[in-house]
């Protein structure tokens, strides 16, 4: 990437956050909308050409922008903590709660709202997946295989429960909240115990020297060739 395009990604980058500064107070009562979105570009100053090229899709980029903006948070929080003195889910525990710490309450139900919409379900969900995945790169996952998806997934399901109980959680500084993401990771915990025991067994054993050797097909991501992509099959050698 030559400094020329970099300068105009950043540029772009900081259109959208003047975007999603003015936005904010609009989403309240429009919600990631269009209108929510013509506001913006009418008090942020932003010219109408180049507000339409950092987010082409209105509000629902502005939305996405707004996650993704939670998920640069919590990860500033994240090295900001002592992890090293902690167990391992309490750096999950802790990586979940700053994410939600980064989080306003109404903007996160109207993006909630937006993202439960059929034909925008499939990038609420990618979302969900970018901010597990995140919080596990942070915290050093070096798996390459099935596991890698396996991690993830089990995180996202974590996560956006944790989002749910958030959502209408009133108790003092959300301690109910973070009562619950203890609860749903011990959860994890034993699964993760449950699959350890399984793996010692001889039937199990059985499977993964037969059929089950399909899943040393499925590797990790190759964000250098197809950053596009979930994942991908490697190809037999």
């Amino acid at each position: 990437m030559t400094k020329t395009q970099k300068t105009e990604a950043d540029h772009i980058a900081e259109t959208r956050a003047k975007l999603l500064e003015a936005a904010v107070p609009h989403v309240v009562f429009d919600g990631w909308s269009d209108a929510t979105f013509a506001a913006a570009v009418a008090e942020s100053g932003v010219d109408a050409g180049l507000a339409a090229q950092a987010c082409p899709r209105k509000g629902l980029d502005l939305a996405v922008a707004y996650h993704r903006q939670g998920d640069r948070e919590m990860l500033a929080a994240m090295d900001e903590a002592d992890l090293a003195a902690m167990r391992y889910s309490e750096r999950v525990a802790l990586a979940l709660r700053a994410r939600l710490d980064a989080a306003d309450r109404e903007l996160v139900r109207r993006g909630s709202a937006l993202f439960a919409l059929p034909h925008h379900a499939a990038e609420g969900a990618g979302l969900i997946w970018e901010t597990s995945s995140a919080i596990w790169d942070a915290l050093g996952d070096s798996s390459r295989d099935v596991n890698w998806y396996s991690k993830r997934a089990m995180l996202s399901a974590v996560y956006s429960s944790a989002v749910l109980f958030w959502l209408g959680d009133t108790s003092e500084e959300s301690a109910a909240t973070s009562d619950f993401i203890d609860r749903r990771i011990a959860d994890v915990m034993k699964i993760e115990t449950t699959k350890a025991k399984l793996r010692e067994n001889p039937l199990s054993k059985a499977f993964m020297a037969g059929p089950g050797r399909l899943l040393d097909l499925v590797k990790a991501p190759d964000t250098a060739v197809q950053s596009d992509l979930p994942g991908y099959v490697a190809p037999k050698s």
